[in-house]
């Protein structure tokens, strides 16, 4: 009798266990409590830029820093919608995003509102309802435009004849980066764009544009590429025709990101000017997170990151060591 109620004993104490776990992986305790979060971004090869930041999100989302992430990468607004509905799926805490594009994200964000994710914005903006998510840390890629126009009106050409290199387009940083030289070319007689095309970041095809152009005979005295690695594309062709580029070159050569090598052009006198945007988002995001997790929502909807622009005859040694990524 006493072996029978020892089994029984056993056997109920082994169905309680099961139970248990069951009951601690349902409501997320067997995580240790983490914080689970799901990291949706563009491909960390898409740029020097796009290295660093996804380097400094991995700095912050860890379990060292009491954080269970998962990252997702890809260039294409389907595919990352994709990863987002996965995400929801999964039942993450927060979901942070990095759009390939602007438009298409309202559904997938009005689903994770509805599961009660917060959803932060970094990197790029989306067009949809701001009530669908809890705070973007963004660059004003508007002003990167605006104060990288300013910057080549202050050089006081006789005539500007530009080549404009695009990023992807319909993401926030080509938008924005591409409003300000549209408005002065269109206000401005004097302002011509000899060609405006994408090349989706990509410096071989910068390149390939930059050569078109030249094989066309027709004149340009300004490269305005939307980030250093299709300006470094676009010196390559220059390059190779042996046309001057730079401080007192023919060719006046902009860029965008701030990479440390774009910037050693700039102090060389190689390139003119680099606009800066800054990859270092995570511990603004990470401080959020926090405060949301003690109750405190954010006081701003819009968190923009501090940049500004460099001329390669003020900047410095101490400017490239500082700011280059």
């Amino acid at each position: 009798m006493k072996k029978v109620l020892l089994t029984l004993l056993v056997l109920i104490l082994s169905v309680s266990a099961v139970f248990a776990q069951g009951a601690a992986e349902a409501s997320g305790a067997d995580d240790g409590g983490l914080i689970r979060v799901g990291i949706i971004n563009n491909d960390p090869n898409e740029s020097g830029y796009r290295t660093a930041n996804d380097a400094d999100l991995k700095r912050v989302f860890n379990e060292e820093n009491g954080y269970d992430a998962s990252f997702s990468y890809s260039l294409r607004n389907d595919e990352q919608i994709a990863a987002a509905q996965l995400f929801i799926q999964d039942g993450v805490d927060y979901l942070l995003l990095s759009a390939a594009g602007t438009a298409g994200w309202d559904s997938v964000l009005q689903d994770a509102y509805d599961a009660g994710i917060y959803v932060i914005l970094f990197d790029r903006t989306v067009d949809a309802d701001p009530s669908l998510y809890v705070a973007e840390v963004v660059s004003d890629t508007n002003l990167q435009g605006q104060t990288a126009v300013d910057w080549l009106a202050s050089q006081n050409l006789d005539e500007y004849n530009i080549i404009h290199i695009q990023g992807v387009m319909g993401s926030s940083a080509q938008i924005g980066r591409t409003t300000a030289l549209d408005e002065m070319v269109a206000n401005n007689d004097n302002w011509n764009l000899v060609t405006q095309q994408t090349a989706e970041w990509n410096a071989e095809t910068a390149q390939q544009i930059t050569q078109a152009v030249i094989d066309s005979g027709e004149p340009f005295n300004v490269i305005y590429a939307e980030n250093d690695d299709m300006a470094r594309g676009a010196v390559a062709a220059l390059d190779r025709a042996n046309i001057s580029h730079g401080v007192d070159g023919d060719v006046i050569i902009m860029g965008f990101d701030c990479n440390k090598w774009a910037l050693e052009e700039l102090l060389a006198g190689r390139w003119n000017y680099d606009g800066q945007a800054n990859p270092f988002q995570a511990d603004t995001i990470d401080g959020i997170i926090r405060n949301l997790e003690n109750g405190v929502e954010p006081e701003s909807k819009t968190i923009y990151l501090v940049e500004q622009g460099f001329d390669a005859t003020t900047i410095t040694q101490e400017d490239v060591d500082k700011y280059g990524i």
